[in-house]
């Protein structure tokens, strides 16, 4: 039996998100995956502003995840990819989401949000980048009706990675979820 997917909010993020991103993120298990350590608020101070930029200029960004009780949660969006490796200048999506609300499934109901605004915003094709042992990422990008393209060495640990590719020029195998804009 598949459960509801629970009601979450995207909005462009604000200042005070930088606090919040920073003070839930300061996990070492959400952080396994993303260079193992928690950033300085500066990190998160310097990304939601550059988001809030990104946001006015192409019509989306890592936005900040707000659950049922105006909570923030995480972030979803998506970006240029940003390495000098990979799928240069292809748009990619991801997710972080604070430990407390992992299984839940906020980032899948975040996910297809995105993937409605970006489509939105003219976006042909998107592309996820995910550690190979990271089972949960890989699991929301198979409910959002990804398919694995290809399978890489990630050059700062040297550990593999997938790569996710979704055409949005036809509509995702995943159901349409209207976009909620805070």
């Amino acid at each position: 039996m598949k459960r509801p997917l629970p009601v979450v909010r995207l909005r462009v993020p604000t200042d005070e998100d930088a606090v919040a991103w920073h003070r839930i993120f300061d996990d070492p298990d959400v952080m396994e995956f993303h260079g193992g350590r928690p950033a300085e608020l500066s990190v998160y101070e310097e990304l939601t502003a550059r988001q809030r930029r990104h946001d006015a200029e192409h019509g989306f960004c890592l936005w900040t995840m707000v659950d049922e009780s105006g909570q923030v949660i995480g972030f979803t969006g998506a970006q240029p990819w940003p390495g000098d490796w990979g799928p240069k200048g292809e748009i990619e999506i991801g997710w972080r989401l604070g430990r407390a609300h992992w299984g839940k499934g906020y980032v899948t109901a975040a996910a297809r949000q995105t993937l409605e605004r970006v489509r939105g915003a003219g976006v042909a094709e998107v592309v996820a980048m995910v550690n190979a042992r990271n089972a949960r990422s890989i699991a929301v990008t198979e409910r959002l009706g990804m398919r694995l393209a290809e399978v890489f060495t990630i050059p700062s640990s040297e550990q593999r990675g997938h790569c996710y590719r979704l055409p949005l020029s036809e509509p995702s195998s995943a159901p349409a979820i209207a976009p909620t804009i805070a």
